[in-house]
Formats: C-alpha cells, structure tokens, sequence
C-alpha cells in the first residue's frame, strides 16, 4: 500500500514539475497508472479481502481462493471498471478530435478567420476570445486552444502581441469548455458518473465561467496598443485541395458543431454513454464528408496541412493521461486510501469553499484533470448536482489559469509562444485569481 501511495505521489510530482523536468505529463500518468496496477495485482488478496470480502465470497462460490482466482476477480470485477471510465472520456475525445479535424480539412473553420478580419486590436482581442469561449463550450478545450494558437500565429506576426492574444485564448478557452459537460474532460467524467446533470451543471457554471473569463480579458485589453498590423490570405485560397463551396462548408459545420449540441440529449433519451452520441455525429459528418468531396481529387494532401497534425499530437497525449490518470486514482483507491482520506476530511476539513480554494491553489501547479479527479474520489458519496462537484470544476478551472502550469492548453501557448510563468502571472494570472472570488461568490449565491 505504502509503495502504491508513494508511486502516485512521485507521479503528481512529476507532473507538477514537467516544464522544469520536460517529462511528458502523458508518459507519467500511464506510468503511474500501469505500475500501479501491477503492483495492485502482486498483493491483491490482501487488498481485495479488506475492500471487496463479500463479493469476492460470492464470486468464489465455494471454490478454494487461489492466486488465479483472486487475479481473474481483479481484473474482471476491479479492473475493468476503471478501464470503463477511463475508455468512455478517451473515445468522447477521440471522436471530437476526429470532428475537427474533418471540418479543418474541408475549411468550414475559414469563416472565423474572415470575422478576425481587422486591424483594430482590441475588436481581434474581442472575436477570438468570444469564439474560443463559445467553440470551446462544444469541443474539447485543448483542440480548440491548439487550433485558435494556430490561427493567431498566422495573423500576429509581433511575438508580445501574440503572447496577449494567446493568454486571452487560454482563459477563454478553459473557462469555455468549463462551462459544459462536453467541454472538458472533469465535467464529462461528472456526467458519465452522474454525479450531475448537464442543464444543472451549466446552470451553476455560467456565472462564475462568464466572470472569470470577461475580467482577464477585459484587463488583457488594455493593454493592446489602438491598432495592430495583422496578416492575411483571401479565404478561397488555402493551399491545399479543399474546393467546397461556401454553402457546403456551412452544412458541415452545421452537422459537426449542431451535432455536438444534441449529445446531452442523446444521453437523457437513450440514457447510453455521451461517447457513443459523439460517436454517432462523427459518422454522420463522416458520410457527409464522403458525399461532399465525392469528386475531389489528392487526397492525400489533405493529411499534409499542419493544423490537423498539432491536433493529433496534442489530442492522443490527453487522452493518455486521462487513462493514466483514471487508473492511477483508481488503484489508489482500490486500496482503500482514498475513502480514508476521505473520511479524515469530513472530521477535520467539512467546508466545501475551503476544498475549493484549495483545489484552485493545486491545480495551479499539479494539472487540472489529476487534481479534480482526486477531490471527486475523495468525495464520491455526494449527491447528484451537489454544490461540491460545479465548485471543483470551477475551481479546477481557474487553478490552470492562475500560472498555466495546470492547463494543458496553457502548457501548449507556453511552448508556442515561449512565455515565462512570471511574465504571465504579471499580466494576467493575478487578475485570474481576483476573478476567482468573484466567481466563487456567484457560485455561492446560485
């Protein structure tokens, strides 16, 4: 137990500290989560008759316990429940990515770029953070930070410009994808469990989201200089094989986006997992897709653009440490830590702003995901659209803002940009924090 306590606190170390030790936080996390588990298997008899007695009794059916037995009882009773979770968020991700990137291939994110279409700085500073906060709200929140980087990049060509402008993309996005259970991976892991509902969740979230979005924002545009030298390209021309009218990309962004829209509807009808919906949108724009370009020629081309190579790359290294992440609590878990810890905490630590304040102050350096994870495993017997499961989520939220550590999407604007975590916090992270409070006092007052 102790040995599985310290890998996991070694690894939230670790992830705390990848951009001083450059380790990726996706390696880690399945590391973590693998080694755990592995080491979870070599004593499971101890673990299962203090965890899961009566059901592993049951399971037995008067058979004698054995190694194998205990084993095959891990890892078809224990194991692969965690899996079930892990696997639910990752094939949700995998298909908006998906999403994306069949609408980029086919230029339906064009028409953005031609309502970024001026010179005034802060009217720029304005449309892309209200499109990354409303795109972001429907699609994972790091695609959408990737993807806004990338359109910036091509329209900023001053570096302090850029690094304002992105900051701005960082907030927007995170406070977006807070608002919805689809927009980041810690509501959509609250929706698969049911510890919320989507309307309710984005109820209590739209306040505190708005807030702590608008303020940094506001306060990065004082700081623009009255007008900015922007770089642009007609919009029929995109250097590659995409020849889609105007009225065809609308269609496709209508299918891909409206698609997205219907997925917590699909779950209260069906009552099915939200991946499956996504799932279900990506073959319809998949069919669409096939329809539109049924006459297009070099395809392959379209596979050479560099946008839906970032996606990818940043994409498949969340879904890693979601699964990691998932597995590595989970095994924490099955050992019985965390209800411990858990119970330790309504003696001593009953106060849920306090909880937040302190998941605000953890994810500004230990990642979002690791540490909302870890306060909704502590926490797991609260009721359905407890106040306890928005204020997590908000706070989560905020947390990666403050420093950008936290965020994989500000962790990406940093690596773009080379910005330092002092330069930002001077900027804009202090101002983040101030909108924390208000937040948290709107949330209060919902």
């Amino acid at each position: 137990m102790i040995i599985i306590i310290a890998i996991l606190v070694i690894g939230y170390l670790l992830i705390a500290t990848s951009s001083l030790t450059k380790v990726n936080k996706a390696a880690i996390a399945v590391f973590t989560g693998t080694v755990g588990w592995v080491l979870y298997i070599c004593y499971g008899t101890h673990f299962v008759m203090s965890q899961h007695p009566m059901e592993y009794t049951d399971f037995l059916q008067g058979a004698i316990p054995t190694s194998t037995a205990v084993k095959q009882y891990v890892a078809e009773n224990i194991f692969i429940k965690y899996v079930g979770r892990g696997a639910e968020i990752v094939l949700f991700l995998l298909a908006t990515m998906t999403i994306v990137e069949v609408l980029d291939n086919n230029g339906c994110f064009d028409f953005f770029k031609q309502l970024m279409k001026t010179r005034r700085s802060r009217k720029l500073l304005w449309t892309i953070s209200i499109l990354t906060f409303l795109v972001s709200a429907n699609l994972d929140n790091l695609t959408v930070t990737t993807m806004m980087l990338v359109v910036m990049h091509e329209i900023v060509p001053s570096r302090r410009l850029r690094m304002l402008y992105g900051s701005a993309i960082v907030v927007a996005a995170n406070c977006g994808g807070a608002l919805t259970v689809i927009g980041d991976p810690t509501g959509l892991l609250l929706w698969n469990q049911g510890a919320v509902t989507a309307t309710s969740f984005s109820m209590s979230m739209a306040l505190p989201c708005l807030a702590t979005w608008l303020l940094p924002t506001w306060w990065i545009a004082r700081q623009l200089p009255e007008r900015i030298d922007s770089q642009w390209t007609s919009m029929p021309y995109r250097g590659d094989d995409t020849n889609l009218r105007v009225w065809q990309r609308l269609v496709m962004l209508f299918v891909g986006i409206g698609g997205l829209w219907f997925i917590p509807s699909f779950h209260s009808i069906t009552k099915l997992s939200p991946f499956l919906g996504a799932l279900c949108v990506l073959a319809v724009l998949w069919v669409v897709n096939e329809l539109m370009n049924r006459k297009l020629m070099q395809a392959d081309v379209m596979i050479q653009r560099r946008t839906p190579r970032v996606l990818q790359y940043g994409v498949i290294q969340l879904m890693l440490f979601v699964m990691g992440m998932v597995l590595a609590v989970g095994v924490v878990r099955e050992s019985g830590i965390i209800p411990w810890l858990a119970r330790q905490g309504e003696f001593y630590l009953q106060n849920v702003w306090i909880l937040g304040a302190m998941c605000a102050a953890i994810s500004s350096v230990l990642d979002t995901f690791a540490t909302s994870i870890t306060f909704m495993a502590l926490h797991e017997e609260a009721a359905q659209n407890s106040i306890y499961w928005p204020v997590i989520a908000y706070s989560t939220c905020v947390g990666g803002n403050l420093l950008m550590l936290g965020s994989m999407s500000g962790l990406a604007l940093m690596k773009m940009e080379r910005i330092h975590i002092g330069w930002y916090f001077r900027h804009v992270g202090w101002v983040v924090a101030a909108s924390w409070l208000l937040g948290m006092t709107l949330l209060l007052l919902v």
